[in-house]
């Protein structure tokens, strides 16, 4: 199975960027991890937030296959405990799903038509993060999640 964590806009802060390569490196040991950014909408001061969301949405969707099983990192989805989450991920392994992809939105969340695509929606914590900060969280919870998954010791319960 493919892991891909689909981002719309680049990472701003260094010490984020630290962060999410330290587990993007161990990542590579137990799954195909990629990345794709979706770069920030140009001149975007001249739109309104649901134009903002929609022409997000459609590069967002520009880069899901209709094979692939999307997953919003959304507010209002769906939340597990990260054992819960190794389960999940252990599943869709199991299941045969060649291409996982998770999708970060930007600022404003996601456009009706990126709702429509996604097979789920998953909350990391009912507390608001920024869409950046959200990146170093998932990818510490997915690398978290694979070592779970592998009886290794960094998970402690």
């Amino acid at each position: 199975m493919n892991v891909l964590l689909l981002m719309v806009g680049k990472t701003e802060d260094d010490y984020l960027k630290d962060g999410i390569l330290i587990f993007e490196k161990r990542l590579k040991f137990y799954v195909n991890y990629q990345t794709i950014v979706i770069p920030s909408l140009k001149n975007s001061k001249n739109f309104l937030p649901d134009d903002f969301k929609s022409k997000e949405g459609d590069e967002i969707l520009k880069h899901a296959a209709k094979a692939d099983f999307v997953i919003l990192l959304d507010e209002k989805g769906k939340s597990f405990r990260s054992k819960e989450f190794a389960s999940f991920l252990q599943k869709q392994m199991n299941s045969g799903i060649k291409n996982l992809m998770f999708v970060v939105g930007g600022a404003f969340g996601f456009s009706d038509k990126v709702y429509e695509k996604a097979d789920l929606k998953v909350s990391l914590s009912e507390m608001t993060f920024s869409h950046q900060m959200i990146r170093l969280l998932f990818t510490e919870q997915l690398y978290r999640a694979f070592t779970i998954l592998k009886n290794e010791p960094y998970h402690n319960e």
